[in-house]
């Protein structure tokens, strides 16, 4: 019988459980269930429709894009061509103006990389004198806004001769995006275990040895969420290339803008053109996506 007991009251005692549950929790499991993970996904496949309207305005014909919408074609797939990609190869400003963003983006994205991780390095394990004080001054520059700086730094570059060039927006957007780069960098190279580099220079590792065989791995995921960030920024910007760039240097964003002031109706144009300059990003993103999560979770645990 005590068995029997035991076992009743067992059930008794999380019968009880089960009904002393506040309602709080009863909602915090509903919530965290499949229901709300398929809501979710419904969320997110409705953010991607102006994706795929744009892909599929890309692929229409500028006659079927002024008859009716780009939804027709789920009705009509022999609506769908190549044509306007094609258009678009044979127009020399998009073209070029895609190789030019091309030209921009990778060296300002490697060297704020480069450049940001040496530096980063320097104020996390480094002595030197001052080291707190600049490194504060590093600080206190992300603050200020890039709209500042535009007219000084455009009388800047014009006295140097490189106004209007592709060397000076690189140099703008590396010069904006280093304090970012160093600040990011910085804190996670701190978290590295100081015995690890003590034992590496025990072993004879020199800095720079000890940087690009230990740091440098260690500090692979923050350098590619850095990466990323830098990279996206760069290939999406148009204030700083409307000012800084003229005729023969502007990038894509510049170029489609002036399709849009010059032809309204150059939807052939605009449609393929636009989609590239967002696939590529994205396309960028998600081949370094587990790089970026690990950086993004390696500094929340931190």
């Amino acid at each position: 019988m005590a068995p029997e007991s035991e076992a009743r009251g067992s059930r008794s005692l999380g019968s009880r459980s089960l009904g002393s549950r506040s309602l709080g929790s009863r909602l915090a499991e509903w919530v965290s269930g499949g229901l709300v993970r398929v809501f979710l996904i419904v969320v997110g496949l409705f953010w991607l429709v102006p994706t795929l309207g744009l892909l599929l305005a890309s692929l229409r014909t500028p006659q079927d894009m002024a008859a009716d919408g780009w939804w027709t074609v789920f009705t009509e797939p022999s609506q769908l061509t190549f044509g306007a990609y094609e258009t678009l190869l044979e127009n020399d400003d998009i073209t070029g103006s895609l190789l030019n963003t091309v030209y921009i983006t990778v060296p300002a994205t490697v060297l704020v990389v480069v450049i940001g991780s040496l530096a980063g390095y320097a104020f996390a394990w480094m002595e030197f004198p001052g080291r707190d004080w600049w490194f504060l001054g590093v600080v206190g520059l992300l603050v200020v806004p890039v709209q500042v700086a535009l007219i000084p730094i455009a009388e800047l570059f014009g006295n140097i001769g490189i106004f209007g060039s592709l060397v000076g927006v690189i140099l703008f957007h590396v010069g904006f995006g280093l304090p970012f780069a160093v600040f990011l960098l910085r804190n996670f190279f701190a978290e590295i275990p100081k015995e690890l580099l003590e034992a590496a220079r025990l072993d004879g590792a020199g800095e720079l040895r000890l940087f690009a065989r230990v740091v440098m791995p260690l500090g692979g995921p923050a350098i590619a969420s850095l990466g990323i960030f830098q990279f996206l920024w760069v290939w999406n910007d148009m204030l700083v290339a409307l000012i800084f760039t003229d005729s023969g240097s502007q990038p894509i964003t510049v170029a489609l803008q002036t399709q849009v002031r010059q032809f309204g109706n150059n939807i052939d144009v605009l449609a393929p053109g636009a989609f590239i300059s967002m696939v590529i990003p994205l396309a960028v993103f998600f081949a370094f996506q587990r790089q970026f999560v690990s950086g993004v979770m390696a500094g929340a645990v931190k």
